[in-house]
This record gives C-alpha cells, structure tokens and sequence, in this order.
C-alpha cells in the first residue's frame, strides 16, 4: 500500500509536469499530512523536488533512472571517440566516470593506441576524497556525496591523502573556481590524474573525464595545460549532450 502511494504520486506528478500537495490530495484521496510526508519522502531521496509556489516535480535522480540517453552505452557512443582523440593526443589514458547512488566509479577508459607507455587508472569505484574523478563530481554535488558524515571516515592510502573533512572542502571550493580536480599519489604513489565534471549542475555534474598518468609525466606545469583541456572538452561534450553550457562557459572563463 506504501509503495503504490508512492508510485501514484510519482505518476500525477509527471503527468501534470509539477504539481502543489493540495492538488495530489485531490487526485489520490489522501489525507494532507499523509501526502504531505510521503512528498517529503521522495523529495529525501531525489525522486521529487521543489518546484515553486508550493509545487514539487520530477527529480534529476529519477530523470537519471528513466532517461535512457543517459545510460552507459548511450554516453559512450558519443564520448568514447573524443577520449580517444585526447588519449591519443596527449599520450596518456583518458577515463569518463560517473556517480553510482552515493559513490563514484570510472566506467571506461581509453589509451593510446601508439605503443607509448601508460599508466592504466582500472575501472570501478573510487574514494570521495583521494581520486580526481570522485573530487570533480563532489565539488559540483556536495548534497549527494556528503549526505552521510564523514568525519573521522576518510582513509589515508598513502601520506598525500587529505583526509581532513575541512580541508577536503576548501579544495572542493578551488575545484569549483578553476572546474577541474586533480590527485597527486593521493591514492597510489607515483600516480597522478587530473578531472573535470561534465557539466557543473544537472546530470553533467554527476559525471566527470580526466587523464591519468605517472607522477614524472603529470609534472605540475603539465597538469596545468592538460586541466583547461580537460575542461574544454567536457564544455564540448556538453554541448553535444545538451547540457548546461553556459554555466561551464563561466567556470572556464574564470580559470
């Protein structure tokens, strides 16, 4: 009975674009304060938001959930190629990552195909704290990344590791200024990456690209030229994507 309220919120609501609580009532039949609450549930969790003047409407998280062209291999089709130009071009690997419920994950790599040494970043999931993608999607979504405390939780993988939830935060803030993230061995010695978010609000935000390299070749003067880049690419993809390119318009114009 919970779950069908639920799901039958979810339906007005998206048939009707946004809709107030007192309107839910009146297509439901339910109490106020019981629409009310389970309104507020589904806000909790991104399945709803507030739209205005008393109005809620779809979440970005259900948007994620339901829009297919936001799949994996649908945003492959149409990123894959250009990581690979960059990869090639700049000869180290490229990676595109993206947020998983409440953590990060890389989901592809591309590399140069050149025979030049590389540093491979592998797949999977990634701390919050110590990996350039992770840091690149946290410093535009902090509400998702830190709805939980993490306080005393942060490991330290080598001794370049910030595990001060402060200090985490004044970097977030850098990030934001310049729009791209890096990690130097703050997970691995001798590893180093660089990464920005697709976009800086939207479903862009919850995905980033970036290159990773060994700690000789992403020299501070290199991570310097190749973070711009960086940035400029996800401008592009974003253009493609049809995401929010004026707001990255102002993050690169800031750099």
């Amino acid at each position: 009975m919970h779950l069908e309220r639920l799901t039958c919120i979810l339906e007005i609501i998206g048939q009707k674009g946004a809709a107030t609580v007192g309107e839910i009532c009146r297509h439901t039949q339910l109490p106020k304060a019981s629409a009310y609450r389970l309104v507020q549930d589904l806000v909790s969790v991104g399945l709803l938001e507030p739209a205005g003047r008393g109005q809620f409407m779809i979440g970005t998280r259900l948007k994620r959930i339901t829009h297919n062209e936001h799949s994996d291999s649908a945003l492959l089709e149409l990123i894959a190629p250009s990581l690979k130009l960059a990869a090639a071009q700049f000869g180290v690997a490229f990676f595109l990552s993206r947020l998983r419920g409440k953590a990060v994950e890389i989901i592809h790599v591309e590399t140069p195909g050149d025979g030049v040494s590389y540093l491979h970043p592998g797949l999977g999931r990634r701390p919050v704290h110590a990996c350039s993608c992770s840091k690149a999607v946290a410093a535009f979504s902090p509400e998702v990344l830190f709805s939980n405390d993490l306080h005393g939780q942060l490991r330290a993988y080598t001794e370049f590791t910030v595990t001060n939830i402060d200090d985490l935060k004044a970097e977030f803030e850098i990030i934001r200024q310049r729009g791209f993230a890096e990690c130097v061995e703050e997970i691995e010695r001798g590893m180093c990456s660089v990464a920005a978010p697709l976009a800086p609000s939207g479903p862009g935000a919850t995905m980033s690209i970036g290159a990773v390299g060994s700690v000789r070749i992403f020299s501070p003067t290199f991570r310097e030229k190749i973070g711009p880049q960086i940035v400029k690419l996800a401008r592009e993809l974003s253009t493609t994507l049809g995401w929010d390119v004026a707001q990255d318009e102002k993050i690169v114009g800031a750099h």
